[in-house]
């Protein structure tokens, strides 16, 4: 299953995984079997198949004719499956006794004192909102050649596993095998550390090369730290997306955004109560409304300025439409229905280099033929006409908003 780690009010991580209990009793465990490999013996498997569908298809008929299945076995059926789809929510989203989502922590946080390592590599998953912060600002900062990537995609068993793909769609990013340690999944990575590891295998994560050693894995330290601790090694060094005059009110808009939206959004998609999902719902679209109408009159969260705290909006928002509204039950309203909010998102994506970051195939890939409680066919929808490429590619006419001040930052 697939488990995501935040500690940190205003960052997160995302981690994937399946736990495989000991037992495989109805009554202590479910244990979902991967989809067959091209490999097996197709032939075989077709056979056992029909001879499975067959056999139920007589018992039904024999039991009930032609008529649909009489309400006991509905009953029956609905209650084994909300039984199985209970314990499979818990460990996919730990939640509180209201059945509300509760985010564990991250394990591992950004010393006081900056690493001073000569070779850092990030590892990162594209579908992760939170790992596609540390991608955008990378990729703002100039820091691509500095620091390297090696890009996890999600495995059929919720892990995060490497490939090498050998093709690319145009520049946009696309996984890719591990290029330091040449690990097959992202838990063999972890246990490299001195000491190993056994705990949750989360994107994004700050590797030292030289030391073997987890640095962090919790994204806003890690985007903080590519701002403004590598400014040596920056392609783009006098970018500051953190300047000091603007961080208590960068604070104050994490401190509403980061529970409400970043979080708020899988506090709708993993409730396991009615009252859970109401409260998260409630929270996310008012949250919204109130970013909407703030945005109608500044440009980007804290004025004329880009900023931390409007990357970390925006890779929840680009992720709305084609996965929250959808996938995880946010349906009041599509962002396209919010105006000034998608106008602002276009803008951000309209930054260079910022598009190629965004893989919708991968993103969508990895929510919906991975959650399996919340979509067991792991059946992908279209991708809606409003985000594709060349729809955020339209004119956002957001520049007048600072045009007459010429401190707005935008990568050289």
């Amino acid at each position: 299953m697939q488990c995501i780690s935040i500690s940190h009010p205003r960052a997160s991580t995302c981690h994937l995984r399946l736990h495989a209990p000991p037992k495989t009793s109805f009554k202590s465990a479910c244990h979902v079997i991967p989809r067959m490999s091209l490999n097996d013996d197709n032939s075989r498997t077709t056979t056992t198949t029909n001879n499975g569908l067959n056999l139920i298809n007589n018992i039904s008929k024999l039991l009930w004719g032609p008529s649909l299945p009489p309400g006991l076995l509905i009953s029956t059926v609905r209650t084994a499956w909300t039984s199985a789809w209970q314990l499979m929510m818990s460990q996919l989203a730990p939640s509180d006794p209201s059945g509300g989502y509760t985010r564990p922590p991250s394990k591992f946080r950004l010393p006081r004192q900056t690493p001073t390592a000569t070779e850092l590599h990030l590892y990162v998953g594209l579908p992760c909102p939170w790992a596609h912060r540390t991608l955008i600002i990378r990729a703002l900062k100039g820091l691509e050649e500095a620091i390297p990537v090696s890009i996890a995609a999600p495995g059929l068993d919720g892990s995060w596993e490497f490939k090498d793909i050998p093709y690319r769609d145009g520049d946009t990013l696309v996984p890719t095998r591990d290029k330091i340690n040449g690990c097959g999944n992202l838990k063999e990575v972890y246990r490299l550390r001195r000491g190993g590891y056994e705990g949750r295998a989360t994107v994004p994560m700050l590797w030292d090369v030289d030391q073997k050693e987890v640095i962090c894995n919790e994204s806003y330290d890690i985007i903080e730290f590519f701002n403004s601790g590598l400014n040596g090694l920056a392609q783009n060094p006098g970018l500051d997306l953190s300047p000091a005059e603007l961080k208590g009110e960068m604070e104050e808009w994490n401190r509403v955004i980061y529970p409400n939206v970043n979080n708020g959004v899988y506090r709708c998609g993993f409730a396991q109560s009615q009252e859970a999902y109401d409260v998260a719902a409630n929270g996310l679209f008012s949250t919204l409304d109130k970013v909407e109408d703030h945005l109608g009159g500044s440009r980007y969260l804290c004025g004329h300025r880009l900023t931390l705290a409007d990357i970390c909006l925006f890779t929840t928002l680009i992720r709305f439409d084609v996965v929250y509204n959808v996938l995880f039950k946010c349906t009041k309203k599509k962002l396209l229905e919010f105006p000034n909010l998608h106008a602002y998102m276009r803008d951000i994506y309209q930054i260079p280099k910022v598009a190629s970051t965004c893989n919708f195939p991968a993103i969508m890939d990895g929510y919906y033929q991975i959650l399996f409680p919340l979509n067991p066919g792991s059946i992908r929808p279209l991708v809606p006409s409003g985000c594709d490429h060349e729809f955020l590619s339209r004119p956002h006419n957001r520049e007048s908003m600072s045009a007459a001040d010429k401190r707005v930052q935008y990568v050289s």
